[in-house]
């Protein structure tokens, strides 16, 4: 048995695109998968085709809303009863919203899908990480972090919403609470890092319409950067499976490579102002 049959791996986002490219290629591993998306069809068909592919029988579906933070509770809930440890949490789940909507917890729905959810979700989830001898927590982030300020804007009111700014800060989010979390973990035996995958040809952004889900793709199409989802999970896939990133943490990737974020992702001081921003969205009780 390698080291990798051994791993038990959370995907969320995990019935299409990266998530599912992701998946596969951890699933021929041997790896035991807990994949986590909201399309009961789409699952049936990534377990379908990964028994094709590998034959690995160690994978689970769960059903669950993540910007829902009821359902998000209950899915750390079900994974700790039945695991007695997670290895690799990958935080791959992402949406992007041409208006403004509200979660079912009345935050604003990008903030509250992007962020929030991998938050609350990672921390939930801490005490089973920590049972893993070198767990690694992935969250996938995006180019669109640059450019944006780090004084987040979770409070958005629908006359003033620019959904490019509010996916962009939720994208910067994820690196910041990368950051703040691997100083948080300093000590365990849990690394955290972020990852961006590129301009991946994927349904990304496909719920705002036909159009929307075109620019996306003619935008990097024209920058001869549009690549496959198989392309954009590779560096996902390598941290979550390779050696050669054991003990790296507070880092954010792109091509195998770790390399710099955004001058404004490493400031330490909007890290705890997201953190405890974060917390109080949660409901958390901090202490």
């Amino acid at each position: 048995m390698t080291d990798t049959q051994e791993k038990i791996c959370l995907i969320t986002g995990a019935t299409s695109g990266i998530g599912r490219a992701t998946a596969l290629a951890l699933a021929a591993m041997g790896m035991t998968l807990i994949l986590v998306g909201r399309n009961e069809r789409k699952a049936a068909a990534v377990l379908h085709q990964i028994q094709g592919h590998s034959g690995n029988a160690n994978v689970e579906f769960l059903r669950v809303d993540l910007s829902d933070q009821g359902e998000v509770r209950g899915l750390a809930a079900k994974v700790a009863k039945k695991h007695d440890r997670l290895d690799i949490l990958i935080n791959n789940a992402g949406s992007r919203f041409d208006n403004y909507l509200e979660s079912v917890d009345g935050i604003e729905l990008t903030f509250a899908t992007n962020h929030l959810a991998a938050f609350l979700l990672t921390t939930l989830l801490l005490e089973s990480l920590k049972r893993s001898f070198g767990a690694r927590v992935i969250t996938i982030s995006s180019g669109a972090h640059h450019g944006v300020s780090n004084r987040f804007k979770a409070y958005w009111q629908p006359g003033s919403y620019d959904r490019k700014i509010a996916y962009g800060q939720s994208k910067l989010a994820n690196v910041i609470f990368t950051y703040e979390l691997a100083r948080r973990l300093v000590g365990t035996r849990i690394t955290a890092n972020a990852v961006d995958p590129g301009g991946v040809a994927t349904n990304f952004a496909r719920n705002n319409g036909l159009l929307a889900w075109a620019k996306h793709l003619v935008y990097y199409a024209g920058k001869r950067e549009l690549i496959t989802p198989k392309q954009g999970a590779d560096t996902v896939v390598y941290l979550a499976s390779s050696p050669e990133v054991e003990g790296m943490t507070g880092q954010f990737f792109y091509k195998r490579k770790s390399i710099r974020s955004s001058e404004v992702s490493y400031d330490e001081q909007a890290g705890l102002m997201l953190w405890e921003m974060s917390e109080k969205l949660v409901n958390k009780i901090t202490g």
